[in-house]
């Protein structure tokens, strides 16, 4: 959730990032009328305990009709006392309520939608196939023969965005998730299998059951969702704790499986493996200082492209738009590769800046030296996507060859046992 304190102290900063993203700013207006009725409870409440407590002094001194006077009226404060508890409590309620509906304060984000992203730069040329000669093949016509890729066989076991990788196809994922635990390794990363059911608290705290927990998959008899990036698990991993940031960040490279429901992607990318139900991934996660937030967010972008330049892949940064913003994002880099079958990039990492957004639902603080006394403070998070399943649809597209093999990229080929070419199966 947001800094209450922020919102006391400079709302329209709230209201002007709630506009950006396209939310509702009336909110603010809300969370504050919350917050100043539960206020006004607590002191009218610590008023009346502490008339209370000083006529029950008077009630023990005194006698007769005084001292049924003096009961009377400790009853009706007592009365009181209930009432305006119960009133702190529903304000405090319906205040939490709000701030879990306000989304993070966007920090420096472009104005805008989804289409209103601001390229940063270019990075590799696209290939030029008309120029060498031949139209190249979609990477599922490619990955099918190759044997690498069965999307029929997924639907027939699982059902539609599903699918098997199979051969050179799963050695070529693990070859990527692998070079990308390496990488985060050298680092400074602890690698971590993490769990992919977890509680609604820690879902609810990364902030992924909002307006967009229709793509949630929930098993309800557990009461458990399972998580569509390591991120949610690693945001929980040290929830209502104290770290220790004192050496630096604490960063740790999540390997999971992945589920998303993709809901409402009726008809968008349904070939191939570029939008499905499941897959693999490796994320960075990072707590840190929230004055080191910014400079983080530039190294986990920093180490997002060392992997694409492994992968051999041409790619554009994207600064990503305040209303095509997660809720706890304050801001989103994207890298997206080249797509040459459709003419387009396509998104293969993200990284965002939670600040301490995530960390304050999720109760991560740190100590500091304030005024020449220990306090603790909210610690700020970030995450990464350093590989993933969906890089193989970039790797067979821009590395293919006329006859349906595809060649390795340099930085992957110690990871497939030295192997320079993929050929297709007869």
């Amino acid at each position: 959730m947001i800094d209450l304190k922020l919102l006391r102290e400079d709302p329209d900063t709230v209201r002007a990032s709630q506009t950006a993203r396209g939310d509702d700013p009336s909110l603010v207006d809300a969370a504050l009328d919350a917050d100043s009725r539960r206020r006004s409870a607590l002191t009218d409440f610590e008023s009346r305990r502490a008339e209370q407590k000083a006529l029950g002094k008077k009630v023990a001194q005194a006698q007769g009709e005084e001292k049924q006077a003096l009961l009377a009226h400790t009853k009706e404060l007592a009365e009181q006392v209930r009432s305006l508890d119960a009133d702190a409590k529903t304000a405090g309620e319906e205040l939490d309520a709000l701030l879990f509906q306000i989304a993070n304060v966007v920090e420096g984000a472009p104005p805008g939608g989804e289409d209103d992203y601001v390229v940063l730069r270019h990075e590799g040329t696209p290939r030029d196939f008309a120029a060498e000669g031949f139209a190249p093949r979609d990477h599922l016509e490619l990955g099918e023969g190759l044997r690498a890729i069965d999307t029929e066989r997924g639907a027939k076991v699982s059902g539609a965005r599903f699918y098997y990788l199979t051969g050179v196809g799963a050695r070529l994922e693990l070859a990527l998730l692998n070079a990308a635990v390496d990488q985060a390794v050298a680092a400074g990363f602890t690698p971590v299998i993490t769990p992919t059911l977890v509680k609604p608290e820690v879902m609810a705290g990364t902030g992924f059951l909002g307006k967009h927990a229709d793509e949630v998959y929930h098993l309800g008899t557990d009461d458990l969702y399972l998580v569509g990036t390591s991120e949610v698990a690693l945001a929980g991993y040290h929830s209502g704790e104290i770290v220790d940031l004192s050496d630096g960040p604490k960063r740790y490279a999540g390997w999971s499986a992945c589920y998303r429901r993709e809901a409402g992607s009726y008809g968008k990318d349904t070939r191939g493996i570029i939008r499905v139900h499941q897959f693999h991934k490796v994320e960075m996660f990072s707590y840190c200082r929230p004055e080191d937030a910014a400079d983080e967010h530039q190294r986990l972008l920093a180490w997002e492209e060392q992997m694409l330049a492994k992968a051999g892949l041409p790619y554009r940064v994207i600064d990503t738009a305040a209303g095509d913003l997660g809720s706890s994002a304050a801001r989103k880099f994207d890298c997206e590769a080249w797509l040459p079958t459709q003419n387009r990039y396509l998104e293969l990492t993200s990284t965002s800046n939670c600040t301490t957004f995530q960390a304050r639902r999720l109760g991560v603080r740190e100590r500091v030296e304030a005024d020449g006394r220990t306090e603790t403070r909210t610690v700020a998070t970030l995450n990464g996507t350093l590989a993933t399943t969906r890089w193989i649809v970039a790797i067979l597209e821009n590395h293919q060859q006329p006859d349906g093999s595809v060649v390795v990229p340099e930085g992957l080929r110690g990871y497939l046992g030295g192997l320079e070419v993929l050929e297709p199966v007869g």
